[in-house]
């Protein structure tokens, strides 16, 4: 009893500690900027600037706000975006699920600038996070028979209030607060399944079971515990894992850039969860999107074993 009384608490500990000091301070700055050039339309003019070139994808224009918002604010952000894409009758199901392909192979900022701070090479995850998500946006795209010939669809500009920058940014930042007070729950829970797991040895059989094949193609035996951490509680607790084995020396930074590839997207339990349940033809069009996510994703990750 005490032992798991222990294990409760240095959970505690991490997922409070990677919420405040990491998690923190990264999502308020970045919401903050983003509810800056929201506010100010500049989201919307980058959107239709790039709609002609999505359209080759099948991605509607509407599109570049779902990669927008994964990128830099978290996994969960594009779930507006498909909403109003899911009730959008000019979007075609083909189009939606290029949508919800190139979001689920994408990293997700929630994860990515906090493991920047220990040597995550951001413009190569974000480069790859583009090439592998357009490719999975044209794999669906093409699955549910769309032709790249269809007009883009770009929202209509929203018309904000007029507000000064620093209001603006307050408005972020307490929105990016909110994010970072919600996942710390789930942070704390997180851990400590996987440190349960660890305890009663699972994590070490999968290791052992797992380290050969890994090793084969370049991926050291230590990143079987983010990996199985991930496929298992999601993106947020991979990253805590991967924040706690950087801390020990357990894992370098070139070994963390080569697993980001295939570890660095939503494509989790947690992450098709949230996002399915957005709307009805959302969840019509899931399983081609997931089978072009995860073309996207092996692509993806072979690029990262190439460049780290």
């Amino acid at each position: 009893m005490q032992e798991f009384i222990k294990m409760m608490l240095d959970s505690g500990r991490t997922g409070v500690e990677l919420s405040l000091y990491t998690i923190l301070p990264i999502m308020v700055i970045m919401m903050a900027i983003m509810n800056v050039l929201d506010k100010k339309n500049i989201l919307s003019w980058v959107a239709r600037g790039f709609a002609p070139i999505l359209i080759l994808f099948g991605l509607p224009g509407l599109g570049v706000f779902a990669i927008i918002q994964i990128l830099f604010i978290s996994f969960a952000a594009p779930v507006a975006t498909l909403r109003i894409i899911d009730q959008e009758d000019g979007v075609s199901d083909a189009s939606l699920a290029a949508t919800l392909a190139a979001i689920l192979v994408m990293a997700q900022a929630n994860a990515v600038f906090p493991l920047a701070a220990v040597g995550l090479n951001v413009p190569i995850s974000m480069l790859t996070s583009l090439i592998g998500g357009l490719l999975a946006s044209l794999i669906a795209f093409k699955m549910l028979g769309g032709h790249s010939n269809a007009v883009p669809v770009v929202q209509s500009e929203t018309r904000h209030e007029k507000k000064k920058i620093i209001p603006l940014l307050f408005e972020g930042g307490e929105a990016g607060l909110n994010i970072v007070l919600k996942s710390i729950a789930p942070l704390i829970i997180a851990v400590f399944m996987v440190n349960v797991f660890k305890r009663i040895g699972i994590i070490e059989v999968l290791e052992t079971v797992l380290s050969p094949v890994l090793m084969q193609v370049g991926i050291p035996g230590i990143a079987v515990l983010p990996i199985v951490t991930k496929f298992m509680a999601g993106g947020t607790a991979m990253m805590a894992i991967v924040l706690d084995l950087m801390a020990e020396g357990a894992m370098s930074a070139a070994e963390l850039n080569r697993i980001a590839g295939f570890t660095l997207n939503p494509l989790d339990p947690v992450g098709i969860a949230v996002l399915v349940a957005t709307g009805p033809r959302v969840a019509k069009v899931a399983k081609p999107a997931i089978i072009a996510a995860v073309i996207g994703i092996i692509v993806r990750g072979i690029i990262h074993l190439v460049v780290f």
